[in-house]
């Protein structure tokens, strides 16, 4: 028999701030807005640890493994909030997260050519 963990505090005021933010981002401006600030700041990290990985040069499996089960980790996510109609905004934003990341590491890998 599988029992439901109960909720914290914690975990209900985030949930409370994210349907907050939704409900400000109902007018189209301010959704798209911030899923391009998600975007850019997913390829400033993305970015980022392709380059610190490859001045450390040590670093580059264990970089690339950390970065492989953190965008697998972002898709398992993405499928559970597929189905629930309440969490679109919560979709967007992973979504935004996971192309910027997806486009940091593709431009670093082009640097390397």
């Amino acid at each position: 028999m599988v029992t439901r963990s109960q909720k914290t505090k914690f975990q209900l005021k985030v949930v409370e701030n994210i349907q907050t933010l939704s409900i400000w981002a109902n007018n189209p401006w301010r959704r798209y807005s911030i899923a391009l600030i998600t975007l850019l700041i997913g390829y400033f990290f993305g970015s980022s640890l392709g380059m610190v990985s490859a001045v450390v040069e040590l670093m580059d499996p264990v970089a690339a493994l950390f970065s492989v089960v953190f965008l697998e980790i972002l898709i398992v996510i993405r499928r559970n909030f597929r189905l629930e109609s309440k969490k679109k905004f919560l979709l967007l934003l992973l979504d935004s997260l996971r192309l910027g990341l997806f486009y940091g590491f593709f431009t670093e890998s082009l640097k390397l050519l």
